[in-house]
């Protein structure tokens, strides 16, 4: 795609004549990957980690998580956030860290779309109802839905993505963003 983030190297923090990590395979990554790590920020100051399923779409990576969650409470005083995935092998793979701010996405275009993909991806059935998404029946139920059983949905536009190779060379890659995915 055009206008594509540009990698650049982190040479002290990687191998000898290691090249930076191409963004068709951190686009990749973001694409396949079914579980992400988010990180958010307690009133108190304490972080706060839990795995979640995302889906990168239109340049975003996606969630859904009830306000009265942990994160949802969290994300409700401070929308800044990182989401993060890879894998927990030293000598393979490649892990990708997206920073950014969460903001509602209650279009429902876009968030057919996402149900799709959610579907599609992980088996998770939703449907789409007044700004969100609810539970099908037969899918699991793991999110507080608000009083009217819908569950919010976010989008994550980075503005930062790192990436982090590991294999024959190590890799610390960050990306300069275009203006249309940082905003």
């Amino acid at each position: 795609m055009t206008n594509d983030p540009v990698p650049e190297l982190h040479p002290e923090y990687s191998s000898a004549g290691a090249g930076a990590t191409p963004w068709r395979e951190v686009e990749a990554v973001l694409e396949t990957a079914e579980i992400f790590w988010i990180s958010t920020v307690r009133a108190d100051g304490r972080p706060h980690v839990a795995p979640l399923p995302a889906m990168w779409l239109d340049r975003a990576l996606h969630f859904s998580t009830g306000l009265e969650e942990q994160k949802g409470r969290n994300l409700g005083r401070n929308p800044n956030c990182v989401l993060t995935t890879g894998n927990n092998s030293y000598r393979h793979g490649l892990d990708v860290v997206v920073e950014g701010r969460a903001e509602r996405v209650t279009d429902g275009e876009t968030l057919q779309r996402l149900a799709d993909l959610w579907q599609t991806k992980i088996g998770w059935p939703y449907d789409v109802v007044d700004g969100g998404f609810r539970h099908r029946p037969e899918g699991p139920q793991p999110e507080a839905a608000d009083p009217a059983g819908v569950v919010p949905v976010f989008a994550v536009r980075p503005s930062k993505v790192l990436s982090f190779g590991r294999g024959e060379q190590f890799t610390q890659t960050r990306y300069r963003l275009p203006a249309d995915v940082r905003s």
